[in-house]
């Protein structure tokens, strides 16, 4: 059967609602979230390794003066000490975010919200891995924190990618763009093209 007129044969819609460079999008924008989830996982555990190899019973590292300091603290709580008797609750909150993050990652298309997807994960199981993982036990353990600021409470990389993923995911929502890249509204009321399946010249073509 011929193509609709100016679709090329190997972009047509494979019977998905996507047309093939559609899917190969999908593919590239799931594999960097993926990528940016792995990979600030392991500079999150990492980080953590050697701050409780080299800060334990020493004193406060000035990095930048006053203004970023190095002090190992561990915290049962959430994100910059919050929750901190409700470790148990926290860690399986982080269970189920962790499945919804994953499953809502199925149809991101958009880089952005793939970057912002993939910190957020980053920064949920960075911090879960230490409930699980450390002391006094698995979903009691404490998280390693040791990133101080004047004025702030101690934190970690994970609670970084947790704030700057929800960040981007905050600005697509703002600016109108959908997991898939589109807009929520047009200003001339056109659909995208890459993800609308049905074309004036496909309507066409079946009448």
């Amino acid at each position: 059967m011929q193509a609709a007129r100016g679709t090329p044969v190997d972009d047509r819609d494979d019977g998905t609602g996507r047309t093939r460079s559609g899917l190969l999008a999908h593919r590239g924008s799931w594999l960097l979230f993926a990528a940016v989830a792995a990979v600030m996982i392991a500079v999150d555990q990492v980080a953590k390794v050697l701050a409780v190899r080299h800060l334990t019973g020493e004193p406060d590292v000035e990095v930048v003066g006053e203004l970023l300091q190095l002090h190992l603290t561990y915290n049962p709580g959430a994100a910059f000490s919050l929750g901190t008797r409700f470790t148990v609750a926290i860690a399986c909150l982080a269970c189920v975010a962790t499945l919804v993050v994953l499953w809502t990652s199925r149809r991101v298309v958009s880089r952005v919200w793939a970057v912002g997807l993939g910190l957020l994960l980053a920064g949920i199981d960075g911090n879960l891995i230490d409930r699980l993982v450390r002391e006094p036990g698995p979903f009691r353990g404490h998280v390693v924190d040791f990133l101080m600021l004047p004025n702030w409470p101690v934190f970690n990389v994970a609670d970084i990618c947790i704030n700057v993923g929800v960040g981007l995911i905050l600005l697509q929502v703002l600016r109108g763009v959908n997991l898939d890249g589109t807009r929520a509204q047009h200003s001339h009321g056109e659909t995208d093209p890459e993800t609308d399946p049905g074309t004036p010249a496909e309507a066409e073509e079946e009448s």
